[in-house]
């Protein structure tokens, strides 16, 4: 099938890009070119889009900001589902809204705004809500889990609320990473005056200061309990450790930077860290960052 053709007229109101390309719009800055993007302005348009993709089994992946990813080198001939449309944003009381497409930063901004915190530890963490609640996002201590009341993916025919309960939140990950489509997250802050909430961003934003500069995809690998997996790495002897041009960071071993390098190089270079590390300590490392397509 040609799929740019099929959706020529169809779904018109969805904003769509061609060949488009995976390392314009990631943080990592690698991959290759999907045959279409399509962007959703509203969960019923999502819900159109997925069954019709799912109908005429076309192949398709998710993309919010791009971050915690790895793209594929080569040629996607499938749809890539965008969630920068969506972006509704509303509070009631201490309750907040976030369409999947709103950015941690909006968010932070919006509620600090209304005099709603909670929020700080998502200070500085790039990622869409949508990313944020498919990966469970959060720093030690303090996850999306903790704050969620919701979250609304399509299911079926439309589009079901899944009460925090049943997202299967653990440790960096949720049932959302089979694949569906998060089209929202409902959030429970607390009131906090604007100027307190100033400063815990702060707080967080000062240990987040020493992390890596470089294209990266953000931490690599969940941290083991009981351990932290950069220490784990560093111990093994493989700070800056390369392959082709994808590097371990000498300031943070869990970071590997882009150096010009391709998908399969930095793919090379997790799979060799994850061999010697579980070589050396008997601890195999999971991965955080997501492989898409």
């Amino acid at each position: 099938m040609d799929i740019k053709k099929y959706f020529e007229g169809k779904l018109a109101s969805l904003h769509a890009e061609s060949d488009f390309s995976f390392a314009r719009h990631t943080t990592i800055g690698t991959g290759g070119i999907a045959a279409l993007a399509l962007s959703p302005a509203s969960s019923e348009e999502a819900v159109a889009l997925v069954k019709t993709l799912k109908r005429q089994c076309i192949p398709y992946c998710h993309l919010g900001v791009g971050a915690n990813v790895l793209p594929a080198d080569g040629y996607f001939d499938g749809v890539v589902v965008r969630t920068n449309r969506l972006l509704l944003l509303e509070a009631e009381g201490t309750e907040v809204f976030c369409g999947a497409g709103v950015t941690s930063g909006c968010l932070l901004a919006f509620a600090k705004k209304r005099g709603i915190g909670g929020f700080e530890f998502l200070t500085g963490i790039p990622s869409s809500l949508g990313g944020a609640a498919v990966m469970n996002a959060g720093v030690k201590g303090k996850h999306l889990s903790d704050v969620t009341l919701s979250v609304l993916a399509v299911e079926g025919d439309g589009v079901y609320e899944f009460p925090a309960k049943e997202c299967g939140f653990s440790e960096k990950t949720s049932v959302f990473q089979s694949g569906m489509t998060v089209v929202g997250v409902r959030l429970k802050g607390h009131p906090a005056a604007p100027s307190e909430i100033e400063e815990r961003e702060n707080a967080y934003r000062a240990k987040r200061a020493h992390l890596p500069k470089g294209r990266s995809m953000g931490c690599v690998f969940v941290n083991p309990e009981g351990h932290f997996a950069g220490k784990l790495i560093e111990d093994c002897g493989l700070k800056g450790l390369s392959v082709g041009k994808a590097f371990v960071s000498s300031e943070h071993a869990n970071f590997i930077i882009n150096g010009g390098a391709t998908s399969e190089e930095i793919a090379a270079l997790i799979r060799h860290i994850k061999t010697a590390v579980f070589e050396r300590t008997g601890i195999l490392l999971r991965e955080e960052i997501r492989y898409i397509p």
